[in-house]
């Protein structure tokens, strides 16, 4: 049985798990097209997620090669654009760069901070190279280290990410425990070895009653009291 005692490192995934990704791509959405209602902002949100989703899937299923996180949110910008009636060029070219402009969850700051002073944290992320650490610097996450899965040209649940969480931490990956919001990021997480925790967000994936995940934390701070209590 895992023991807590026996982490080493501790890995976040940073979209919905510590940022409200959904959150703030509404905020953009609303922005570029300010005369929208909320149902007609929530039906170009769900097509831009459709198309990142999508797009993840094919890469992942070698349908489409490898193309970055800031590539695939200018389609989606593009395709929410066409579908609302924008035709701004630089209300577009805002729009695509959201994703490096998503507000943190109201405890993922302070549980950081509190964590950093024990453990080597990093974070593992979907996101692109280049927008990681302006999300990152927007919604005020500190890091030891902040993974990019551009680094593999694979996006999660992809092993060759959860590989690099592994290599990075310089340990056994049973001494390894990734944290997530969305028990597909934690099932991929667990299939290479690393020890798990599930925290729930509003806009998360939470465990189904096959999942068996090491831990279920109610919030970030019993995480982290968990952790650091030895």
């Amino acid at each position: 049985m895992a023991e807590i005692r026996d982490i080493e490192v501790v890995v976040f995934d940073v979209l919905g798990t510590l940022v409200d990704e959904p959150g703030g791509l509404r905020a953009a959405i609303r922005d570029a097209v300010p005369a929208s209602g909320d149902a007609s902002v929530d039906e170009l949100l769900a097509a831009w997620q459709e198309h990142v989703e999508l797009e993840q899937q094919r890469i992942g299923q070698g349908h489409r090669a490898y193309a970055n996180s800031e590539v695939i949110d200018a389609e989606a910008a593009r395709r929410v654009a066409d579908h609302a009636g924008l035709t701004d060029p630089a209300t577009i070219a805002r729009l695509a760069t959201a994703g490096r402009r998503l507000p943190a969850w109201g405890d993922s700051v302070p549980a950081l901070e509190r964590l950093a002073r024990h453990f080597p944290v990093l974070g593992l992320s979907n996101a692109g190279r280049t927008a990681l650490p302006r999300l990152n610097a927007h919604a005020g996450l500190r890091w030891h280290q902040a993974l990019s899965a551009e680094a593999v040209h694979a996006y999660k649940p992809a092993p060759e990410v959860y590989r690099l969480a592994v290599d990075t931490a310089g340990c056994a990956a049973e001494r390894v425990l990734m944290v997530a919001a969305h028990a597909w990021d934690l099932r991929g997480a667990q299939a290479s070895g690393m020890r798990t925790a599930y925290v729930p967000r509003p806009v998360g994936d939470p465990p189904t009653s096959s999942d068996v995940f090491d831990w279920q934390f109610g919030g970030l701070d019993e995480l982290v009291t968990a952790l650091t209590t030895r």
